[in-house]
């Protein structure tokens, strides 16, 4: 990992959530029969400077069309697997706000959202993942749910 980071200004404001605090959100819902969206999300919001330390590696702050312009061409040139529609994405998305689902459905995340992204990192980090989406399954990982579970084996 590179010692500085370029990571876009104005700083980022990133929600996380465990999928057992999801998945516990969802039992509730279905409790409940409720209606409607809920956002779910952890605190604290993780800042661009959070990012870089869970990262191991410090911020640079660097103009959001810079970093999406080194985006692109790391991505069309494929030393990345990532498309900048994400970044675009991820810097217009405001941070969530889950507070009808802990008024509505009584939800409390169990996991903190900085510990959910240091655990995320850590895994990738370790080669671990999950079967179907190319971030949560690394070159190299294991080819079976980390769970263990035979029916979630690809």
């Amino acid at each position: 990992m590179a010692r500085l980071l370029p990571l876009p200004a104005p700083n980022l404001h990133v929600g996380f959530v465990h999928a057992d605090d999801v998945a516990d959100a969802l039992v509730r819902i279905l409790d409940r029969r409720a209606a409607g969206p809920f956002n779910l999300t952890a605190e604290p919001i993780v800042d661009a400077g959070e990012l870089a330390r869970v990262l191991g590696t410090r911020r640079l702050p660097v103009p959001a069309f810079l970093v999406r312009t080194a985006l692109s061409a790391a991505f069309h040139t494929r030393v990345v697997p990532t498309e900048p529609g994400w970044l675009d994405i991820g810097l217009r998305a405001p941070a969530l706000d889950a507070t009808r689902a802990r008024t509505v459905l009584g939800w409390q995340p169990e996991h903190r959202g900085d510990d959910v992204l240091r655990q995320f990192v850590a895994a990738l980090g370790h080669g671990e993942g999950a079967p179907g989406h190319p971030l949560l399954h690394p070159e190299g990982g294991p080819a079976r749910d980390p769970g263990g579970d035979p029916a979630n084996t690809p």
